[in-house]
């Protein structure tokens, strides 16, 4: 008998998680769960699966910094992104940092079971119109520009992109379900790593990106 594939499950809501599991079927051997980052580091190196399917926004952070600390530990692991998602920066950061492809929540059971099986053989599975992001973010964007956003988290560039449209604290917050706090250390850890002083520097540095 082929043994089954063994997977991790990383998504903060439960319901989703039990979704996914009965979409999955009896075909695979769910060794771990977690709901946010820490859970999802400690239960991945722990475990070393062959596939962790990975939601993109999680507390404590988000996909990139799962992969940034386990691929180190458990490298023969896969990941494959499974999120609500499908904003170019959160498939192509999350890509850079290591996942083997990227999903949304509407794929099919079928379609999922396919996409695992896939990505542990070691190919590069990707919804549909995602794969555009991906071929364009790899072939022609000069590297400059993409060492700067990479050094934003997902979240981070949804905080930019709003605050660069010209968005208060407030509707920023309002729009990403986020408290006023979290969005002004957003804000600020954006103007650090940018190395900008401001607002306006940072509409400016947004709009000559044309990530507005």
């Amino acid at each position: 008998m082929t043994e089954k594939l063994r997977l991790v499950l990383v998504d903060d809501h439960a319901m989703v998680r039990a979704g996914v599991r009965a979409e999955l079927g009896d075909g695979f051997d769910i060794v771990g769960e977690a709901a946010d980052v820490s859970d999802a580091v400690a239960v991945i190196t722990r475990t070393s699966p062959d596939v962790v399917l990975l939601d993109v926004h999680l507390p404590g952070g988000d996909a990139r910094a799962v992969l940034d600390a386990c691929l180190p530990v458990v490298p023969d692991t896969k990941f494959l992104a499974l999120s609500v998602s499908d904003a170019p920066e959160d498939v192509v950061a999350t890509v850079r940092g290591g996942a083997r492809g990227y999903v949304t929540k509407a794929i099919s059971g079928p379609e999922l079971r396919e996409a695992v099986h896939r990505i542990a053989d070691g190919d590069a599975v990707f919804s549909p119109r995602l794969a555009g992001f991906v071929l364009d973010a790899f072939s022609g964007a000069p590297a400059e520009q993409d060492d700067e956003l990479d050094r934003l988290t997902p979240r981070e560039l949804e905080v930019m992109r709003l605050i660069a449209r010209g968005y208060t604290y407030k509707e920023v917050a309002s729009e990403l379900v986020l408290s006023i706090k979290t969005v002004e250390t957003h804000v600020s850890a954006v103007l650090r790593k940018l190395q900008l002083s401001d607002r306006r520097e940072l509409a400016r540095w947004a709009a000559g990106r044309g990530v507005v």
